[in-house]
């Protein structure tokens, strides 16, 4: 695919925090007073319909309040936590894990350190997606990993393009991340693509990192299916967290968990690796960990019911506004997560250079904030995330729409 770009001096808070910025410059000189709307960020907090449950919130409470969990927990976690996470991700797979298996992260992007962390040697490389979650990047540097990038296919439901896998896989290579179900894209993989994957691993001789911080969060024709399934034909590190399925991503509680069936880390020099590297790191507040096994256990199906119905009406609402809109287009409908990739046509606007501009312009006349596609690694795609309500969504897209034919070239403006 044509346009590709990593993102080596780009994160994504970092330049929302710039469109927001570039809002309020407007806003004090007058020339703007729109609410603001932001569909950039992964934080389906932000919009009332996305709230965590009673028992969540009782859970907690609980804890807190019981003064039992005031003090250190034990690197790894809390056993109880542990144990429940390990019921938790068993009941999708066909072997059990035991709370050995499970170490508790703040939030998933601390599992994704240590995972990286892990694996780091001298001459190492991991295979990252384009476009994927930024922060593989940033970790990778910190550790000396070199990045190799393979292409998601859009023609292709944006699979893994695995010929791409075996041309840049050499004796180095460590590792492959799969984000299923997938951000940015909103795509969830079916089994046999996973097992696929599984299979190339294997014959190529690296483990997989499944990042599954979506986990459960598929609303289309396919089931969400673990990495962790294919555990037997590959090690795989499966990383996740509350943060998106229980609608809490400031508590910060996250889970890096080694499926793997076969014993691959079983090895006790493997596994003292691992406990001294959690020794260095802080984890969740112990109340939050305490409260794990309640809100895994008791959580009613309803409430996770819910969640998708409102995902995927919102998903179909940006779907359908797409085609609305001459600039932007989407050959893809969401199948999971809480964000999807639309490609920006240029050529039909006047006095827009690339997909950083039209973000900062759309920010600043209209107070819509989206994300650049070049910070998630494709220049000139966007990146537009559907957590939120309905109403938002319209009164969004119906400003994206008026942004268009403000900047439409004359030769593609629509009769009036």
């Amino acid at each position: 695919m044509e346009n590709r770009e990593t993102t080596s001096t780009i994160t994504i808070k970092g330049i929302l925090s710039l469109l927001m910025e570039s809002i309020s410059e407007e806003n004090e000189e007058g020339r703007c007073s729109k609410r603001v709307i932001s569909l950039g960020m992964g934080d389906p907090t932000l919009y009332s319909c996305f709230r965590t449950t009673q028992v969540s919130l009782q859970a907690v409470s609980d804890s807190l309040l019981s003064n039992k969990f005031h003090g250190y927990s034990p690197t790894v976690g809390l056993p109880q936590s542990r144990r429940a996470i390990a019921e938790y991700l068993s009941r999708d797979l066909p072997y059990k894990l035991s709370q050995d298996d499970v170490f508790i992260t703040s939030g998933c992007t601390q599992a994704i350190d240590v995972a990286l962390a892990m694996l780091a040697r001298p001459m190492a490389n991991i295979l990252l997606p384009r476009p994927g979650f930024p922060i593989y990047e940033l970790c990778a540097k910190f550790r000396n990993l070199e990045v190799r990038y393979f292409d998601l296919l859009p023609e292709n439901g944006w699979e893994i393009d695995l010929d791409a896998v075996e041309s840049l896989a050499d004796e180095n290579t460590v590792a492959l991340v799969v984000i299923n179900p997938g951000n940015p894209c909103g795509n969830v993989y079916s089994y046999q693509h996973l097992m696929k994957i599984a299979e190339t691993a294997k014959k190529l001789g690296f483990l997989v990192i499944a990042d599954e911080v979506y986990g459960h969060l598929a609303f289309g024709s396919k089931p969400f299916v673990p990495m962790g399934v294919f555990g037997s034909i590959v090690p795989v590190f499966t990383l996740g967290s509350l943060s998106k399925r229980w609608m809490v991503p400031g508590w910060r509680l996250g889970w890096f968990v080694t499926t793997d069936p076969s014993g691959s880390f079983k090895d006790p020099k493997i596994i003292e690796r691992f406990k001294k590297y959690f020794d260095i790191l802080g984890g969740p507040a112990t109340f939050i960990q305490a409260a794990v096994p309640t809100i895994l256990e008791q959580t009613d199906e309803s409430f996770f019911k819910k969640t998708l119905n409102s995902l995927k009406n919102s998903s179909d609402i940006c779907y359908d506004w797409i085609k609305e809109i001459p600039c932007i287009d989407s050959s893809y409908r969401p199948e999971g997560s809480m964000a999807m990739m639309v490609k920006l046509n240029l050529s039909l606007l006047e006095d827009v250079s690339d997909d950083i501009d039209f973000c900062f312009k759309l920010a600043r006349e209209e107070s819509v904030i989206i994300l650049p596609g070049t910070a998630v690694g494709l220049k000139n795609w966007l990146r537009i995330t559907f957590a939120a309500d309905a109403a938002s969504i319209e009164e969004a897209f119906k400003r994206i729409k008026c942004f268009y034919l403000r900047h439409a070239k004359t030769q593609y403006q629509p009769h009036t």
